[in-house]
């Protein structure tokens, strides 16, 4: 599986289908357009949207943004969308995961659990079908053979209840190409996937980590973000190379009580060029910013308010899933 910041021929996206997710969906669906716009300024955009929402849809994004009407569930690519991988000759193919909506929090979800298979026949790639139930949010890569992920979410029992740690590590490995898989605790207080660790840490380039932290020792998960640096403190990737971490704070400063409200900045998506990264409306934005611009000196930061978005439980990167480009 290709590194999030290598070339991408386009992005995945599903547009908000469930009803009673978030206080206003029509909200929802307009910060969703507006990702899709930021994105689509730097490479290509398909929206997976119901037949019913077509002519609603198509009115807020317009006509630059691509539609492919496919039955949806719910609104999350990273996690109903395929992984893509690339082999050593440039070719292309996807795994689809099995999907049951993070432990069977909502029903239905059978076409998001056949959302994979759509997205790779319309890509006209090879399909690799794991029997594993896991989200594209729960894994980070660094396209060179290491796989973060956390305790908390697959060998989780609403996902897996038959697998051991060790098979899911080892059926990681040889769905995504990788040799070492580095274990975090995640968070188990974390209500809607369990603790993704793409709201937790990310890859940002070979050996370097973005991992969350809080400012306020009153933060109720400090101690829960302290296990995580803990986690990777001292470890190395999969070539030997030791691991440095770049911390970044929550948005701890916004009013909002909903449980399942995503405020992780880690949780922005690396696309051609740019990053496209949360704007909440707090001083913490600006110094998040100026985080990322150092990280990535090459590329633009594109910052959209995802307040709405952010109540479904998720952020920015659960609502994207990239394509790699064709290596010739």
């Amino acid at each position: 599986m290709p590194a999030e910041w290598q070339c991408h021929q386009r992005t995945w996206m599903m547009w908000p289908s469930r009803s009673g997710l978030w206080s206003d969906i029509e909200m929802t669906r307009h910060e969703y357009a507006a990702v899709a716009h930021a994105i689509r300024k730097y490479e290509p955009v398909t929206m997976a949207v119901r037949p019913e929402d077509t002519v609603k849809a198509r009115s807020m994004l317009g006509s630059d943004i691509d539609i492919l009407e496919a039955p949806l569930d719910d609104s999350w690519a990273r996690d109903a969308g395929p992984c893509f991988l690339i082999d050593g000759n440039g070719n292309r193919a996807g795994v689809n995961f099995r999907f049951n909506a993070w432990g069977r929090k909502y029903s239905p979800f059978d076409n998001d659990d056949a959302f994979s298979s759509t997205v790779l026949s319309k890509c006209g790639v090879r399909q690799f079908y794991s029997r594993l139930i896991a989200e594209g949010g729960g894994v980070s890569v660094d396209g060179e053979g290491t796989i973060l992920t956390t305790e908390s979410c697959f060998p989780n029992v609403n996902r897996n209840p038959d697998w051991s740690r060790d098979e899911i590590e080892s059926e990681l490995k040889e769905m995504l190409g990788a040799d070492k898989v580095i274990w975090l605790p995640g968070n188990v207080e974390e209500v809607e996937t369990d603790g993704h660790v793409d709201g937790i840490a990310t890859f940002v380039s070979p050996a370097v980590v973005l991992i969350e932290t809080a400012d306020s020792p009153d933060n109720p998960w400090h101690e829960i973000f302290l296990a995580n640096i803990k986690g990777l403190t001292d470890t190395t990737d999969s070539k030997g190379r030791p691991i440095r971490l770049v911390h970044i704070p929550e948005a701890e400063d916004i009013d909002n009580d909903n449980e399942r409200f995503c405020r992780s900045y880690v949780n922005s998506y690396i696309i051609n060029d740019a990053v496209i990264m949360p704007k909440y409306g707090i001083p913490a934005d600006d110094r998040v910013r100026e985080i990322y611009e150092e990280l990535f000196p090459d590329r633009t930061m594109v910052q959209v308010s995802i307040n709405h978005i952010a109540e479904g439980g998720g952020g920015i990167h659960c609502i994207t899933q990239q394509e790699p480009a064709i290596q010739s």
